[in-house]
């Protein structure tokens, strides 16, 4: 396939809007469908996809994503950097709702999910830098309230976690906690990939916070009334990327013989 793409958002379906002359691609992959058929269009001169990560109508769960598919389709299609907005919560008061957070870490709490595009031979992801560190500097840029550091607990969902599990995550050294970050961010390297979340801070978690506990539509609301503020962001990090070509999210392969397909 050619070239249709070099940049990827992968978030929610409210980032359809920041597309301009936006053209959808099914792409069949070996690993099923996507979430949805993936958008291209322009934003600041350079042709971007978008993939809702949940679906058109948030009808995958996160644990029910099919992460595989997308990120593959995503390569196949040209793809080599990937910004990752996404919600998350607070596990410490170094952050609060409304932060944004690019994280450094992440730590994966998830076991129903398939973690890897290996499934026979030795390849064995290098992982203790999960995430690019030119796409995190561009998203870091974007906006000077944007935080930089901190890591990312993923739990495997769809509950919400008890006061004590949140309370352990926050004691272990995690900062933010969310439901969709593994094993998307090491799928993504492993398809050569760079990739960067975005955390936006949309609740403190149970352990941090007294009261009822987090729920679904405060996380939706505050989503929701952050978008401009998000896809503004994303548009000038994708006019500030660095040239992808080196980085060593796709060079940590170079001379292995992978088991699995790189489109």
């Amino acid at each position: 396939m050619n070239s249709t793409a070099e940049v990827a958002v992968i978030g929610g379906t409210g980032f359809y809007s920041f597309l301009d002359d936006v053209e959808e691609h099914a792409v069949e992959t070996p690993y099923g469908a996507t979430s949805a058929p993936i958008a291209v269009g322009e934003v600041a001169g350079r042709r971007v996809a978008f993939l809702p990560r949940h679906g058109r109508h948030h009808e995958f769960p996160p644990h029910a994503i099919p992460y595989r598919a997308n990120l593959w389709a995503l390569r196949a299609l040209g793809v080599r950097q990937v910004l990752a907005p996404c919600a998350v919560g607070g596990l410490t008061h170094d952050v609060a709702p409304g932060d944004l957070v690019v994280p450094d870490q992440l730590v994966d709490r998830t076991h129903r999910r398939i973690s890897s595009y290996v499934e026979t031979g030795a390849v064995h992801l290098p992982f203790a830098d999960p995430y690019c560190p030119g796409v995190a500097g561009a998203l870091a840029a974007a906006d000077p309230d944007v935080r930089s550091g901190g890591a990312m607990v993923v739990i495997e969902g769809p509950r919400f976690s008890t006061r004590a599990e949140s309370q352990r995550y926050a004691e272990s050294g995690g900062t933010l906690i969310n439901m969709t970050g593994a094993p998307e961010a090491a799928l993504a390297r492993e398809q050569r990939l760079c990739y960067a979340a975005l955390a936006l801070v949309t609740d403190m978690d149970a352990g941090a916070e007294s009261g009822a506990g987090v729920g679904q539509e405060e996380v939706f609301a505050l989503f929701r009334a952050n978008l401009e503020r998000l896809t503004g962001l994303l548009a000038r990090a994708v006019a500030a990327l660095p040239d992808p070509a080196g980085c060593s999210c796709s060079t940590w392969a170079d001379g292995i013989d992978l088991t699995y397909d790189v489109p």
